[in-house]
């Protein structure tokens, strides 16, 4: 298809990346690779300066001390300021449909689904090509959970999300043949032309077509650069190999898709390109270097904090040259906390990959692992294994005193502020 025209924004915040990115190494293929995470799917009152004079007799009717007017708060803190814990805690999951109401397939939202969102009022849900039956009922099914969300809980709509990265492997509403869409070509194909106006040509036109349908939160871009041609699990799915160009190409999809009023969420942190494996069946780890990782891997990630990107998923990736933790980055403070939150600034909604996968069940139990990820810093747990395993084993660890009430509000915040942005809150 012919390339749409650019915003301003998006040509100057790629252009900006590729200057800076002058400043970085190529990257080099591991002598040998780990094994590979999955196909991961793949938010003062004070009193005034003015002291009233010492000098006035007691008796006088001077005007008291002018107070100053309370700082406007914006929707997300006075929607935090509402929630109960329950409903505090049950924002920091997002589930599939199914993992919801415990049905085999969803396709509609209807009494089953209003009980569900009742009993925990979960902060967003991601859709599968298996909830895609009908252009119309798309729309029904996301008009439809968004208006029972507005009625459970504290009243806080939910992120509706899909994986929709373009190209040939990870795209379910082009995929479909429900939706008259712009396709594009593997993100692979687009990062050989070297022009980031053609990743935001696909974060245009993909952001735009999937807010008319009515979805609110792609995850996409694919952040990693692949340094291991043996990756299957990314492969072509990668802009390419050259983390200089993968930065300008995910900085340019990010600026893009922000102007549609769809939020992307850049994947997989810490980066997916060197390991070889799937998630879905067990651990995976990087034997990369703390250099590589620092001035490769990285190097997208903070093109797209640079371009403003609202949710960064980290993935469950060991890199024991790095964290020597032992955990996944997903059960990480080192990775999430230190690095990605302290040394790349990263101030919005960390979000885990699936909770659903071996690289988690197998050696965690739900309400563990929910615990781990959120004591480690993350914002937002992406399909456990059982939700309400989870969701009670978080509310546990807040009552215990194991997880504070400051750090889940912290992180609710973070989810309401991305959600304010999405327009999506109530003024």
């Amino acid at each position: 298809m012919t390339d749409a025209t650019l915003s301003r924004r998006s040509l100057l915040a790629a252009s900006a990346l590729i200057g800076a990115s002058a400043l970085l190494t190529g990257c080099d293929a591991p002598e040998s690779a780990g094994s590979a995470p999955a196909d991961n799917l793949a938010e003062a009152d004070g009193a005034a300066g003015g002291v009233a004079s010492e000098n006035l007799p007691a008796s006088t009717d001077a005007p008291a001390a002018t107070e100053r007017e309370p700082e406007p708060r914006s929707a997300a803190e006075r929607i935090l300021g509402t929630m109960t814990r329950e409903q505090k805690v049950a924002q920091l999951f997002l589930v599939t449909p199914e993992g919801l109401t415990g049905v085999a397939t969803a396709t509609i939202a209807g009494p089953m689904t209003a009980e569900a969102l009742g009993r925990i009022p979960v902060g967003g849900l991601i859709y599968f090509a298996k909830n895609l039956v009908g252009a119309q009922q798309v729309r029904d099914l996301l008009s439809g959970t968004g208006a029972l969300a507005r009625r459970a809980g504290a009243g806080v709509p939910p992120f509706l999300g899909i994986d929709e990265e373009g190209g040939a492997l990870v795209a379910r509403i082009a995929k479909s043949g429900l939706f008259d869409v712009p396709t594009f070509p593997n993100m692979a194909e687009i990062g050989a032309t070297g022009d980031p106006a053609r990743a935001a040509e696909v974060g245009t036109a993909i952001g735009g077509y999937l807010r008319e349908i009515g979805f609110n939160l792609d995850f996409a871009p694919d952040a990693d650069v692949l340094t291991n041609p043996s990756n299957t699990a990314i492969g072509v799915r990668a802009f390419g190999s050259d983390p200089e160009l993968v930065a300008a190409m995910v900085a340019a999809e990010v600026a893009a898709m922000l102007e549609t009023g769809t939020l992307p969420c850049a994947k997989h942190f810490p980066g997916h390109g060197d390991t070889a494996g799937d998630s879905h069946t067990g651990a995976v780890r990087t034997e990369r270097s703390r250099a590589d990782i620092e001035s490769c891997e990285f190097a997208p990630f903070r093109a797209a904090i640079e371009a403003g990107c609202p949710l960064v998923m980290v993935g469950h990736i060991q890199t024991p040259n790095f964290a020597g933790d032992g955990l996944p980055a997903s059960l990480s403070p080192t990775m999430m906390t230190d690095v990605l939150r302290g040394e790349l600034g990263f101030d919005g909604v960390i979000i885990s990959d699936s909770f659903g996968m071996g690289a988690i069940t197998q050696n965690f139990a739900p309400a563990d692992a929910a615990t781990r990820f959120f004591q480690a810093g993350g914002d937002m747990l992406l399909m456990p294994q059982d939700l309400s395993a989870a969701y009670q084993g978080v509310l546990d660890a807040v009552t215990s005193g194991a997880l504070s009430e400051e750090r889940v509000d912290e992180s609710v915040l973070r989810i309401l502020e991305a959600k304010e942005r999405a327009g999506i809150l109530p003024a």
